[in-house]
């Protein structure tokens, strides 16, 4: 009964010694990045967040757009880390601008990852494609802009524009700023920082009426030091995609993509040392027939080489990724690892020409096929882990491709050589075809006992008998990787320094499982189409921000129907007890 009382004791002396602290609701440390979520405070208008280790030998204050109000809650994101362990500092402020620092509150330690930096785009001499180092953090003389549905109009900066040291412009705008850097005589690093939804709509112009932002060098390969990545677990930009020409070191990581017009990202022509990770990607514009779910996803094309894609989801995509166009002359070399095909159909990728590395991805119920070769193309497929994937592995006129009337393409074979995959056999009509095929079919990939085992010369495709270049066992082209098992990709694909955005983002659906039939696999899901259309983001804004007022009572609510919306004022809203809603134009916190 003594223990009891004393441990009633004690817990009450917490409560109160803790009594106007800000309550730490999460926190962790990711990739190059660490967050927290806390508590609101009455007394309090805004919150200075501190970070400490790492490079910051002393607590150093974050910037105030990285500290964001959630309507219930408060969240900091500190990013260009490096790793190791890190706390941060959450501090109220009161409406005079004082610091509440008796109220104050400070994280428990979060441990700090770097990204995977493996795969071609990290070769040829540029080990840090973007506007950050290989050790996480920003490039010298780097600059940093905030973009929101706000500020994407309004953002600033000088950039160089002749070769003359008196020929600088004044560019207002994300759109704006890129082109400039189209004249080619500025190579600043640039990071932009996506905050929340950012619609179409919200940008100053799009250079690429086809696809949306145009990121464009000057001439082929020119260098930009670029990097596009979202903040937190909810950056989502909405009804355009990215295309990229002349480029030549651009980074794009953790934000997604939903309802873009053409493609998510286009790399398009002439472009080099390339980084796309941590990103979601869902359906493009609704169309027909083969367009039900948007055109591509992430495309290659074009002479574009020493491209890393890794780490993205593709939420049911149909054609996924295409690497290559006709006219390459090749080969360009692309990295393939990590990525989730959430559902998704086919082109994972699909490859004309270039040499292309396929290594530990998570083919996850993809309806019509996985990797596909044509046109002479050389693709190493290394310790995928394919579950029900129909036809995990194809190559032009030859194999199961042959089975049939040669759908997957009318095109000349590419040379797929094989080591470590895992095929899931569970799925109706699985085929998958080695060496050991009938001469009169041939075989979809060339398996080897080793990953170091080269292809024999004379093995070469049915149609347009074309050999393996054997580029993955030739040390002047290949980079330092470490792969898992097959077996291992799957919890490694879907954890927490999986693929996708950090935390899998904000946006949830659950899929149902392949059963087998192209038709109604590969067909467009209306549930999630509608889902993605009704997307909103549940950020308020910035603390301090003016247009924000907070409703104390509301007392028309209309047609409630299900926990999950409710109509107000004619408006379809979320459903919350405490939120963000739109009303006559503006945004408020209701309470109920």
């Amino acid at each position: 009964m003594r223990k009891i009382i004393l441990l009633g004791l004690l817990f009450c002396l917490t409560l109160l010694a803790h009594a106007g602290v800000v309550q730490i609701i999460e926190a962790r440390g990711w990739l190059e990045s660490a967050y927290v979520k806390f508590s609101l405070e009455d007394d309090a208008k805004t919150y200075n967040v501190y970070v400490k280790g790492g490079q910051y030998a002393d607590f150093t204050k974050i910037d105030a757009q990285l500290v964001r109000n959630y309507g219930t809650y408060g969240r900091a994101d500190v990013v260009g880390l490096q790793a190791g362990t890190y706390v941060m500092k959450i501090v109220p402020v009161s409406a005079e601008g004082t610091e509440i620092t008796a109220h104050e509150n400070t994280t428990s330690d979060l441990e700090v990852l770097n990204y995977s930096r493996e795969g071609f785009a990290f070769i040829n001499g540029w080990p840090a494609p973007g506007a950050y180092n290989s050790d996480g953090t920003l490039k010298s003389g780097a600059k940093v802009f905030y973009v929101t549905k706000n500020t994407a109009k309004t953002i600033t900066t000088t950039v160089k524009t002749g070769s003359k040291d008196s020929n600088i412009t004044t560019c207002a705008g994300i759109q704006t700023i890129v082109d400039a850097y189209q004249k080619g005589y500025d190579t600043t690093p640039i990071a932009f920082r996506f905050i929340g939804l950012i619609t179409v709509d919200d940008l100053d112009h799009i250079s690429s009426s086809a696809e949306g932002l145009q990121v464009k060098g000057k001439k082929a390969d020119s260098e930009l030091n670029i990097t596009f990545e979202g903040i937190g677990d909810d950056a989502t930009l909405f009804g355009f995609g990215f295309l990229v020409r002349n480029a030549k070191s651009v980074e794009f990581r953790n934000f997604a993509i939903m309802r873009c017009m053409d493609d998510a990202i286009s790399l398009d022509t002439d472009n080099s040392n390339i980084w796309i990770h941590h990103t979601d990607q869902f359906y493009g514009k609704h169309g027909s027939g083969d367009h039900a779910k948007g055109d591509g996803a992430t495309d290659v094309k074009s002479d574009s080489k020493y491209v890393t894609v890794s780490y993205n989801r593709f939420w049911d995509t149909g054609k996924s990724n295409m690497f290559g166009m006709k006219s390459e002359s090749g080969p360009n070399y692309i990295s393939y690892d990590h990525n989730w095909f959430d559902h998704s159909d086919s082109r994972h990728p699909r490859v004309r020409t270039m040499s292309v590395h396929v290594w530990n991805n998570y083919f996850d119920n993809c309806a019509k096929y996985g990797v596909g070769a044509t046109s002479g193309a050389s693709v190493f497929v290394e310790n995928n882990y394919f579950l029900k994937t129909k036809k995990p592995i194809l190559s032009s006129g030859q194999g199961t491709d042959a089975l049939g009337s040669g759908t997957f393409s009318g095109e000349d074979g590419g040379m797929i050589k094989a080591y470590g995959n895992y095929f899931d056999k569970t799925i109706a009509n699985f085929k998958y075809y080695n060496q050991n095929a009938p001469a009169s079919t041939g075989y979809d990939a060339y398996e080897t006992a080793t990953r170091d085992e080269q292809v024999p010369e004379t093995e070469v495709t049915k149609k347009g008998g074309t050999p393996y270049n054997n580029f993955d066992t030739n040390a002047s082209l290949m980079y330092t990787y470490t792969p898992v098992a097959a077996d291992d990709v799957p919890a490694l694909v879907t954890g927490y320094y999986g693929a996708g955005r950090m935390n899998h983002g904000d946006f949830t659906y659950t899929f149902r499982d392949n059963v087998g039939n192209d038709d109604a696999d590969s067909a467009y899901d209306t549930t999630l189409g509608s889902l993605l259309d009704n997307y909103q983001s549940s950020l308020v804004g910035f603390f301090g921000e003016n247009d924000v007022t907070e409703v104390k009572e509301v007392r028309e609510v209309k047609e409630v129907k299900d926990k999950s919306w409710y109509t107000l004022d004619g408006r379809k809203v979320a459903n919350s007890t405490q939120g963000l809603y739109i009303v006559n134009g503006k945004r408020v916190i209701m309470k109920f």
